[in-house]
């Protein structure tokens, strides 16, 4: 059987088409609502809701105020992917030469609504309390990756972040202003990196920098991290921000063969 014969086939299930093409119009954007996934995918509304409700079943999604977030379980229909591309084994190979050059854990993480999650790290110490792992899900504003990745957003998506985001203190050193924030984003995006100190967690400090497509697009961010009361902020970008941004480059150069997120 060809791929032809397999595309003109009767057991082609157009219900698990449809659902498909709903978790792909999350492309680009933060939420869907009814009426925009089936604007989007060509579907009528009721169709449109079955199939995000049953997300929301399966755990794949979660409903807030009628908008539709997807949610890190759904990193795991393409976990077994990743895992198995050349561009992904080259991709954590470069985390692991980064955090041993640092002796540092060093991350990468995509931003999904108003969360990072971690697509990959290696550990190198046990800084943070929180138990890190591929599809841990942790507040972007109060992270080095999350702090970089919201700053590439446009003005009017920022604008739909801050009426929706949860920002609160986490710890005394966090900042969760809007004006604040919007402060350190536009800095972020002067300098094309970002660190957070004590924010999350207080005695973690990172410093993240961001992987692009062959667009240019930013597409997600690595970090590396270190414990804040024996390191300065200063000491940290003098070390680590060099080989950080250099990974950073090379995973990007990397997008030209095919990354997997």
């Amino acid at each position: 059987m060809t791929n032809d014969d397999i595309k003109n086939s009767e057991d082609h299930l157009q219900t698990l088409e449809k659902g498909l093409k709903v978790i792909e119009a999350f492309d680009g954007t933060d939420y869907l609502t009814i009426s925009t996934a089936s604007n989007l995918v060509g579907i009528s509304r009721p169709t449109a809701r079955r199939v995000l409700i049953t997300l929301v079943n399966l755990g794949y999604a979660q409903m807030l105020d009628n908008r539709f977030y997807l949610t890190p379980k759904v990193l795991s229909l393409g976990y077994s992917y990743m895992t198995a591309r050349d561009s992904w084994e080259i991709t954590t190979t470069l985390l692991r030469e980064l955090s041993k050059v640092t002796n540092e854990s060093s991350s990468l993480a995509k931003l999904v609504g108003e969360e990072i999650i971690y697509i990959g790290r290696v550990p190198a110490n046990k800084i943070m309390k929180i138990s890190l792992n591929i599809g841990t899900h942790l507040p972007a504003y109060a992270t080095s990756m999350g702090k970089l990745l919201l700053a590439q957003k446009s003005e009017e998506a920022l604008d739909e972040y801050f009426a929706t985001a949860d920002l609160k203190a986490l710890t005394e050193h966090t900042t969760y202003e809007e004006a604040e924030l919007r402060k350190e984003f536009e800095e972020i995006r002067k300098k094309g990196w970002a660190v957070s100190e004590n924010q999350l967690e207080v005695g973690l400090m990172s410093v993240a920098a961001p992987i692009r497509n062959m667009r240019g697009d930013v597409i997600a961010a690595i970090n590396c991290s270190a414990n804040s009361s024996q390191m300065t902020r200063e000491e940290m970008e003098e070390r680590y921000l060099g080989p950080l941004l250099e990974t950073a480059e090379q995973i990007s150069r990397n997008t030209e063969i095919e990354l997997p997120f």
